[in-house]
């Protein structure tokens, strides 16, 4: 009955931290009260797991029972705070330090099959030969055909030096390569990508906050700054969900004085109310920074980008951050579980929070509003310019989000993209650098060829509006007289549609571009080979290169309005899952 217990303790937990988001430390008789529905609640689910044990029609499964009443009472909680029960300690501690035991592939879900969508580089499985587009048929003489990611998983990790066997389909199914790999603990680099690009300017792409992220960062930007005069630099945490506050505060350290608040954080018990001071002595306080965010930006992401603009240290550019502003631990629980629970409130130098949702009420829909406009204050920089809190971090400059056209997504999603680079591999032992390489006319139309018998149906955002006109014709007893129009209509967009493999011809090179470039040059070529036509990155460009203008933003000379550059765009890709 321990982990009857628990879910009780949980209960009382939830209590507590529906008074938690207004910041005000419970009264002594409300933790007087708490602790008599504690106890009360205590004996009424051993009773009642008793009863059901004893009397129930049914053997029940006590273990299962309780999952689901503690799934179901944390939904309730805003998403962050997670029962970790034995088997998935190993993910959790992988998203805190960024290492797991296991082979190093990335994985996807394509049908009944469980597909590597890429091994890292120099890990197990790369060095055993798996490559993108292995289809996983059996996994230590068990079939793994029908098995479902989540499942295929949880096989493939485990503890650094044990084995595992796999026998993977290559080009067909009667090419079956048997691999036998030796599990290692496989390390996610914070900063997969730090190089010089045009007019002095570096770059650092940050992935994470895992442990060791300002580590790396440090020794990526020293390294750029020894061997370099640089004139400016581009921290892209564009897709950075978070992860340790400390590395953020470190990481900001190196571009702040020694001493400087960074982050506080505010809970229900004392000793969750700290502040995070810069420890050590900054290493250039004088560079041109901009800060890449987008709305996948989160966390020390955010900690990062709004520290660095409360200070007038950086200028950040691209799109409104996600809007995490809560602090999570991780405690011990019974029988080698552990519990991620929500204990505090993060709040950066300006003094402003940028917690977007209000999980402390649900609205009459059962779900979680954003915190109301009326809500939101007005804080000042070092400075003196104006942001706010409630909404994660508006950025200094905007830029717009690039989107994607419904048949570029059809063709990424239904895998086409991806099992054509895994053909064009097979077929070219080598390809230009990442920085060179590029889509001919020839590839691109060899890839047409490629699709022209696949299914890749998809529907527009015209063909949405239409179907709807359609419905409130008839509903308003208009389709009779419109009919014929509606269907010409239809035919002239069928038609347009045929045009679209050529019409967004340069979105789809893209995502082709990236996946081939993958197959031989990882994750840092995907990086390095987008560098030269990301949109957003000129966008950074024209901000350092205009020192009164990047001066001015500082200084609070110009508004957001002012801002904007219009035209920018974004590339967004889904990351797949990491083994």
């Amino acid at each position: 009955m321990r982990l009857a217990r628990l879910i009780i303790l949980f209960f009382i937990l939830s209590i507590g931290f529906q008074v938690f988001p207004q910041d005000k430390p419970a009264s002594e008789e409300t933790k007087t009260n708490i602790g008599f529905e504690l106890m009360k609640n205590l004996d009424i689910y051993s009773n009642m797991m008793k009863e059901l044990s004893t009397d129930y029609v049914d053997v029940i499964n006590p273990g299962q029972l309780t999952q689901t009443g503690i799934d179901a009472m944390l939904e309730s909680l805003d998403p962050y705070t997670n029962f970790i029960p034995e088997n998935q300690v190993e993910d959790y501690r992988f998203i805190t330090t960024g290492q797991y035991g296991g082979i190093g592939a990335l994985i996807h879900q394509q049908g009944k099959y469980v597909v590597i969508s890429e091994p890292y580089e120099g890990s197990p499985a790369q060095k055993a030969g798996i490559k993108a587009g292995d289809k996983i048929i059996r996994i230590n003489g068990q079939a793994a055909i029908n098995k479902s990611y989540d499942e295929v998983s949880a096989v493939l990790k485990g503890q650094a030096g044990t084995a595992v066997s796999l026998v993977v389909e290559r080009r067909n199914p009667s090419d079956t390569l048997v691999k036998d790999i030796i599990r290692e603990n496989i390390r996610i680099d914070n900063v997969p990508y730090s190089g010089m690009l045009k007019d002095s300017i570096a770059y650092i792409k940050l992935t994470g906050f895992t442990q060791n992220a300002s580590k790396e960062f440090r020794q990526a930007f020293i390294s750029l700054r020894e061997n370099n005069r640089l004139k400016g630099l581009i921290i892209d945490i564009r897709g950075n969900g978070g992860g340790l506050l400390t590395e953020a505060v470190d990481i900001a350290n190196i571009f702040v004085e020694k001493g400087q608040e960074i982050v506080s954080t505010k809970g229900q018990k004392a000793d969750k109310n700290q502040q995070h001071l810069t420890s050590s002595a900054p290493v250039d306080l004088e560079i041109p920074i901009i800060v890449l965010v987008d709305s996948q930006s989160a966390s020390a992401s955010e900690i990062l980008a709004g520290s660095l603009q409360d200070l007038d240290r950086a200028v950040v550019l691209g799109q409104r951050t996600f809007g995490k502003g809560l602090v999570q631990n991780v405690v011990p629980l019974s029988y080698n579980a552990q519990m991620k629970i929500t204990v505090a409130k993060y709040y950066i130098p300006s003094g402003r929070c940028i917690q977007a949702i209000d999980y402390s009420h649900k609205n009459k829909q059962g779900s979680f509003d954003k915190i109301p406009d009326s809500l939101i204050r007005e804080f000042k920089t070092k400075h003196g310019r104006k942001v706010y809190d409630g909404g994660g971090i508006s950025p200094d400059v905007k830029s717009t989000e690039r989107q994607f056209s419904n048949i570029a997504l059809a063709l990424y999603n239904k895998f086409l993209i991806f099992d054509y680079a895994t053909l064009f591999e097979h077929s070219h032992s080598s390809i230009q650098p990442p920085d060179q390489f590029e889509i001919s006319d020839s590839l691109y139309n060899d890839f047409l060829n490629y699709i022209k018998d696949k299914d890749f149906k998809y529907t527009t955002h015209s063909e949405l509006a239409l179907e709807k006109l359609r419905k409130e014709a008839e509903n308003e007893q208009y389709y009779n007289g419109i009919k014929s129009e509606l269907d010409q209509l239809q035919t002239s967009m069928d038609n347009d549609k045929k045009e679209d493999l050529n019409k967004y011809r340069d979105q789809i090179r893209d995502l082709l571009k990236v996946d081939i470039l993958g197959r031989y040059y990882y994750q840092k070529g995907k990086i390095i080979g987008t560098l030269n036509t990301d949109p957003v990155l000129n966008d950074a460009f024209k901000v350092l290169r205009d020192t009164a203008r990047y001066s001015g933003i500082l200084a609070g000379k110009f508004s957001q309005v002012d801002n904007s550059l219009p035209g920018s765009v974004e590339e967004e890709l889904h990351t797949k899952e990491g083994q």
